[in-house]
């Protein structure tokens, strides 16, 4: 990670290298070096830009949790389509908004001065400076940092943090759940689950957003507050709040079950691509069975550092 002082480095092009399995372009750097098992194509960043709209709708168009009356800089770890901070650097032109990805395909041409998208992994140690931001935020990184990395990631935050400054963390737990326990191990929602989770056993910790609040607090910040909120995978809730992201969300969960688990199920896990296509197609059916009342748990915790 470029210290943010020094001058704009040119692009290695080890990360700009591409693969093409399946029908899908993925980013070689990352899939040799197991950081990512993500697609990197257009079809993936028009999927993460439907899902950026889908949060809008969850947090009530809040881009930042914690009260933070002046924001000076701001590091969003993990930024993928860029489109967080681009909004950011967009509502507070006054503010630098730094992000981080491993990779560079996704993020737009053209981005506010303000803005700066470096490419690097999220699982090296940090090099900004210490008491550097006002705000980071890390968004939907699980599958990208290895398991023994978390309690050394929430430091390197910590510690580029300003006194006071805060930390918000997005996770979504992909352990299908039923609002009214319908989904039983019979399920194709529930083996797709189970299978994609498993596909990242041991390196990866896809249960960590159970463990935001403990691993803030382990590292000394405060004022911590973690909740779950149930993200419906269709629109089949009586509340017409909860209603309308379900039909938000639905064409990005027809997405999102293919595009996630292609290559850990085809690739890692050696499933044949034709059982693989014909348990997407029936896990979509049941994402969008309003009976089956389908959520993915999505955890959100907010912590800050002390003064």
């Amino acid at each position: 990670m470029t210290s943010p002082d020094s001058q704009t480095e040119a692009l290695d092009e080890r990360f700009l290298e591409i693969i093409s399995i399946n029908g899908r372009d993925y980013q070689k750097y990352a899939v040799d070096r197991q950081i990512s098992f993500e697609p990197v194509d257009d079809d993936e960043a028009e999927r993460l830009e439907l899902q950026h709209r889908v949060f809008h709708k969850v947090f009530d168009d809040r881009l930042i949790f914690p009260p933070i009356p002046h924001l000076r800089r701001v590091l969003d770890c993990g930024y993928g389509s860029g489109s967080w901070a681009i909004e950011i650097a967009d509502q507070h032109p006054e503010c630098k908004v730094f992000g981080i990805d491993i990779c560079p395909h996704m993020s737009p041409d053209d981005v506010p001065q303000n803005v700066n998208l470096e490419v690097d992994d999220l699982n090296r140690p940090f090099t900004f400076p210490t008491k550097y931001f006002d705000l980071v935020q890390s968004r939907l990184v699980a599958t990208g940092i290895h398991r023994e990395r978390w309690p050394s990631y929430i430091r390197d935050i910590k510690r580029v943090l300003n006194p006071g400054g805060w930390v918000q963390l997005v996770e979504i737990y992909f352990n299908v759940q039923s609002d009214n326990g319908s989904i039983t191990e019979k399920h194709a929602l529930r083996e797709w689950s189970t299978r994609y989770m498993g596909s990242f056993e041991p390196s990866k910790d896809l249960r960590v957003g159970t463990r935001l609040r403990n691993l803030l607090l382990a590292e000394g910040l405060t004022e911590v507050d973690a909740r779950m909120i149930p993200l419906p995978l269709s629109a089949w809730s009586t509340d017409p709040r909860m209603r309308e992201i379900g039909a938000a969300n639905s064409e990005n969960t027809r997405r999102l079950l293919h595009a996630l688990a292609l290559f850990p199920l085809t690739q890692r896990r050696r499933m044949p691509l034709d059982q693989y296509q014909a348990l997407v197609a029936r896990a979509q059916e049941e994402a969008r069975t309003p009976s089956l009342k389908a959520y993915f748990p999505l955890y959100v915790c907010i912590g800050r550092k002390p003064l």
